[in-house]
């Protein structure tokens, strides 16, 4: 750990690196910062507003608890896959979608991450923005653009501080959240709330799928928050400690979101955030949960953020054929992130748990088939075999487009549609599962299955291990030494 601490402090406040690999040498960090980074952005407004809607939208407080947490494990067992990737390869996340679709065709799974990451950013942007405005006296637009602001320049500063954020974050999250446990118990009978009314299926997988696809949201980029861990670091370990940390900070959440909306008495949606401070009290008590509201919302909203440069980067450079990004450049980027998403939360600022709902319920129909087709070919079919230098080049061993993983994918989005409810899309068996909403389950299990059986018999050859630029270099370089002494010797 020692050579970690050296490492990391002579790495440069702004961070350099982008998308490119990460060079052994320049890698630091400890596993600890995963728990804690996913932590914090897990303990924040719109984790415990998901929980609330397995209330709001009619769910029985005891089984949306369990439905909840049902929904953590599955899907943060799927998020702690792709964090195990990270510190192996060195790279962004959605690079190594490349392997799967294609130096180009990857851009197809990352257009979609990016309409994510807006959308995170900006719903996110709109509770920071009430409580700013409560905190500061106020509109909430001008709190929206507070928030903006400061979100820029944590994305701009890049990992480290991101990382130092979190570890802040997750102690402040753990005090506030401690407190409006304690003054929530004081005021409501817990007891009372827990009794089992009623159980419906609908609003049991309802549960589930909040947590779930919360989960599973964080898929694409959160090998971005473990590419700097030395490559020797326990893929287990790693897995656990940003899993442990993300459902245990959301699952936090989510409880005391379904215990504030069953407590209140209809006055929860449409004043989320002054809802929450009011269980904590009002004065000095009530500024510092608007103050912890805000800073719990920096971290997620700042990993939104970073996971967009992070994709715009990934296709821009697919096209031009290489990975570096100039400071510049990042700076451009975010502006152009935090300005749409801060833009799409002012205009949709009033009409914000709806829409909220059908969203994070859609999204899942494109990113459960991205993370079963990478997953699947990173332990089972490449079992992390993957030639590094060849995702930059189109004409190299991952090709243009892989028409497998794409052909893969688009069945995969298609197959869900059938089963999807959200305002923007019913499909038509919906009403005769009850108006169950299983897609997001569809979409896991039957992409997997046939990405496995159609790779075992298609897949282009893997490389016999994992091939790194700078082992690239090393073996030229013998290669090189050995051509001169043969010549020396002739």
């Amino acid at each position: 750990m020692a050579v970690n601490n050296e490492r990391a402090g002579s790495t440069p406040l702004i961070e350099r690196r982008s998308i490119d690999y990460i060079p052994e040498a320049e890698r630091h960090g400890r596993l600890f910062s995963q728990f804690t980074l996913w932590m914090g952005a897990n303990l924040q407004i719109t984790a415990i507003v998901t929980g609330a809607l397995a209330v709001v939208l009619g769910g029985d407080v005891f089984w949306s608890l369990i439905g909840l947490l049902i929904g953590q494990l599955l899907g943060g067992g799927v998020m702690a896959l792709h964090a195990a990737q990270g510190p192996k390869l060195g790279l962004p996340q959605m690079i190594s979608s490349r392997v799967q679709f294609g130096v180009y065709g990857a851009a197809i799974p990352i257009v979609l991450v990016c309409l994510m990451y807006l959308g995170f950013t900006a719903t996110g942007t709109v509770l920071s923005g009430q409580a700013l405005g409560q905190l500061f006296g106020v509109s909430d637009s001008v709190g929206i653009l507070i928030f903006a602001s400061v979100i820029v320049l944590v994305t701009v500063l890049g990992y480290r501080v991101i990382h130092w954020i979190g570890r802040v974050a997750s102690v402040i999250g753990v005090i506030a959240f401690v407190f409006l446990f304690w003054r929530l118990m004081s005021q409501t009978d817990v007891g009372a709330l827990l009794q089992i009314r009623h159980f419906s299926w609908s609003s049991f997988l309802l549960a589930v799928s909040l947590a779930a696809s919360w989960q599973i949201a964080f898929g694409p980029y959160v090998a971005d928050y473990s590419r700097y861990l030395p490559s020797a670091t326990s893929s287990v370990k790693t897995f656990f400690a940003a899993g442990a940390g993300s459902v245990i900070g959301a699952q936090v959440a989510m409880i005391l979101g379904v215990f504030a909306a069953a407590s209140a008495n209809g006055q929860f949606a449409g004043h989320e955030v002054a809802y929450i401070v009011g269980l904590g009290g009002t004065g000095a008590t009530a500024a510092l949960l608007y103050f912890s509201i805000a800073f719990g919302k920096v971290t997620i909203s700042t990993l939104n953020s970073y996971g967009s440069f992070m994709c715009i980067a990934t296709i821009i450079s697919g096209f031009k054929g290489h990975l570096t990004v100039t400071r510049m450049q990042r700076l451009v980027f975010v502006l152009f992130i935090v300005g749409a998403a801060t833009l799409i939360a002012l205009l949709g600022q009033h009409s914000f748990l709806g829409a909220f709902k059908s969203f994070i319920l859609f999204l899942l129909a494109f990113f459960t088939p991205w993370s079963a087709i990478n997953l699947v070919d990173y332990y089972c079919i490449t079992r992390e075999r993957y030639d590094v230098p060849a995702l930059a080049d189109p004409n190299g061993r991952y090709g243009r487009w892989n028409l497998l993983g794409i052909s893969v994918y688009v069945f995969g989005v298609l197959v869900q549609l059938p089963f999807i409810s959200t305002k923007f899309y019913t499909g038509p068996l919906v009403a005769a599962l009850g108006d169950v909403d299983i897609s997001w389950i569809i979409g896991l299990v039957l992409p997997a299955a046939v990405y496995y059986f159609c790779a075992k018999k298609w897949h282009s050859a893997v490389p016999d291990r994992l091939i790194l630029p700078l082992e690239q270099n090393s073996t030229l370089q013998a290669k090189t030494r050995g051509a001169g002494r043969a010549a020396a010797q002739a």
